[in-house]
């Protein structure tokens, strides 16, 4: 049942029931962290950019519902409506944003001066400009006073940039923040293959 990553949208057929689930789980989480692997970007010290799949997904969906033991059709519902939306749609990539400082007080003054920070985050084909995001579209994530330590992304290509990443174009993604500026010129080539798996083919 372990899905490649594609761009379908979950249903509940997809899913295992809980008692499957716990069965599985072993096994499937163990295959889902080797995947995740790839999938995840360290940009500077402090932010890290979790692209999102079908399976990521699967994955998150079937831990809540294991957590809150949520066997009904309506509450899976709910969950498959609340994270399919973070499913790349073949012309996109979706991460999530985490910033994130190990320290309560650095934390706080951090978030504090990093306001918009979802917004001047970009990724970059090789040979095209920069693309920065969509973000959070489910909710409001920062105040006048400070910012969220999690964003989703949403990062809409042209289908030329589709084109160059399926012919192997380098990816390179960064920060521009005024007070947070870091850059990664060219993502791992495992990552580069992941990421182009997410892409519809343009014909």
């Amino acid at each position: 049942m372990l899905a490649e990553a594609n761009v379908n949208k979950l249903s509940r057929n997809d899913l295992y029931s809980l008692e499957q689930y716990s069965e599985v789980r072993p096994k499937f989480r163990s295959e889902v962290m080797q995947h995740k692997r790839n999938r995840v970007l360290q940009v500077g010290p402090a932010v890290t950019l979790h692209f999102e799949d079908r399976l990521t997904m699967q994955y998150q969906v079937q831990e809540m519902l294991r957590v809150e033991k949520i066997f009904d059709a309506e509450g899976i519902e709910d969950e498959l409506g609340a994270y399919n939306p973070l499913i790349p749609d073949g012309t996109n990539w979706k991460a999530t944003m985490m910033v994130e400082y190990p320290d309560k007080d650095e934390r706080k003054v951090a978030l504090s001066q990093l306001i918009g920070i979802e917004r001047k985050t970009y990724v970059q084909i090789d040979g095209f400009d920069r693309v920065y995001p969509i973000a959070n579209e489910d909710l409001e994530r920062e105040t006048e006073d400070k910012t969220s330590s999690v964003h989703f992304l949403r990062f809409e290509l042209t289908p030329e940039m589709v084109s160059a990443v399926k012919s192997g174009a380098a990816i390179a993604a960064g920060v521009e923040h005024e007070n947070y500026q870091h850059r990664v010129d060219a993502v791992p080539e495992a990552m580069r293959e992941s990421l182009a798996a997410d892409l519809d083919a343009v014909n």
